[in-house]
């Protein structure tokens, strides 16, 4: 059965994280995407970290589901393909400085021109505008400017840190991705295509003010310096292992002082209201710890679960994705790749019901659907031949190649 996005066609003209990944949930979510690469220079990602056998793994984890066209838009004919091709696109996607895609002749403007419901996309890291517009970007670059490495580190005093996986990247993916599909109903409503804007910098801080922002939320009584909620991460050591335990409410408070043997904390006037606990954390919190030290880690989840308490052991990632609930939520697959062989992916994490998403295939080697797709704008053998000898399409030959 097809995906809920079934029938739309978007052309992915990103590279690195951020754009593939937003392109590859809209694919997993049914629709044809079109990654679009350079001949002579692919994607980035195809060398980047681990690989195996032509693909890193990097790269199959943000580009199943799509088509490879390998294209020259640099040159003349290569631009006609690429507007050939978007006249009957749905969506088109670039994340590129802001002035590139002009440069190149297939800006927005342009490409309004041939297909007003076309949906175009510019992803960038700044914006259009202001004096970073026309900075290069990554996402250690983000993380600083928008306060997200203070967050991380705890207060405004303590050294700021960055967290250690690329989310501004992977939120500002996941953001375009929402984007585009509301846009898409947008124009079923009227007919009528636009153009969406999403940059790191504006998706990292509308997700920070959702619960990191509070402090500068009230107009007139901003606080000028950020403390720290506790200076206690919610991990324990217990006997054996780690865990993380959270207590919100009053009766989660009581399971708590209860499951470890501590009544008494429950008439400590420091703890008896959830304000109070907040502003005695860290006591409350070292409290905790100690009393933790004395049971193996699954003696402690098993008597706090009993007890009401939220709880969960702390996995490594090789632990984590055979931990019971993962595997029941089905989050993990495995599937064979052609090229790169048997893969682990986790698979779209939204689950329709009428309409299921699914891989449909894995990451696809450069330009391997060129011909195919050329084939489909109308270009006969001859032609398509023509065009790999002038370099402007790109055509895969699976030779021997160096296994990475």
């Amino acid at each position: 059965m097809a995906g809920p996005l079934d029938g739309i066609r978007i052309v992915d003209f990103t590279t690195m994280i951020a754009g593939p990944y937003a392109a590859m949930i809209l694919a997993d979510q049914g629709a044809d995407v079109i990654k679009i690469e350079a001949p002579i220079r692919s994607d980035h990602v195809r060398r980047a970290g681990q690989g195996l056998r032509r693909f890193s793994a990097a790269f199959l984890n943000n580009n199943r589901n799509k088509r490879s066209l390998s294209v020259d838009a640099k040159t003349e004919a290569g631009r006609e393909l690429i507007l050939k091709l978007t006249q009957n696109a749905d969506v088109f996607i670039q994340n590129y400085r802001p002035g590139v895609m002009a440069r190149l002749g297939i800006d927005e403007p342009q490409l309004r021109t041939l297909n007003p419901r076309l949906i175009y996309v510019s992803m960038s890291g700044w914006g259009e505008s202001g004096p970073y517009a026309h900075k290069p970007v990554y996402d250690p670059i983000i993380q600083a400017l928008s306060g997200l490495t203070s967050v991380q580190g705890g207060s405004d005093q303590a050294r700021p840190r960055l967290i250690r996986t690329i989310l501004p990247d992977k939120l500002t993916g996941i953001t375009a991705a929402q984007a585009v599909t509301a846009a898409l109903v947008s124009r079923g409503l009227t007919g009528q295509g636009q153009h969406v804007r999403v940059s790191m910098l504006d998706a990292v801080v509308a997700f920070m003010w959702s619960s990191d922002m509070g402090g500068q939320t009230f107009v007139g009584k901003e606080v000028s310096s950020e403390r720290a909620a506790t200076f206690i991460d919610l991990i324990y050591e217990t006997k054996s292992d780690y865990i993380s335990v959270s207590v919100m409410s009053d009766e989660q408070w009581r399971g708590l002082c209860e499951a470890v043997g501590h009544p008494e904390w429950l008439e400590d006037e420091r703890f008896t209201t959830a304000a109070g606990r907040d502003r005695h954390a860290n006591e409350r919190l070292e409290l905790t710890q100690s009393a933790l030290l004395d049971k193996n880690a699954s003696e402690w989840l098993e008597i706090l679960d009993a007890a009401g308490v939220p709880c969960a052991p702390v996995l490594k990632r090789h632990e984590m994705i055979r931990h019971p609930q993962v595997e029941a939520s089905g989050i993990v697959v495995e599937t064979e790749h052609p090229h790169a062989g048997r893969l682990r992916q986790a698979r779209n994490a939204a689950r329709f019901e009428a309409t299921p998403t699914e891989i449909r295939h894995g990451a696809p080697h450069h330009g391997e659907h060129t011909r195919a797709i050329m084939s489909e704008l109308g270009f006969n053998t001859t032609e398509i031949d023509d065009l790999i000898s002038a370099g402007v399409i790109g055509d895969f030959q699976l030779t021997p190649g160096p296994s990475t």
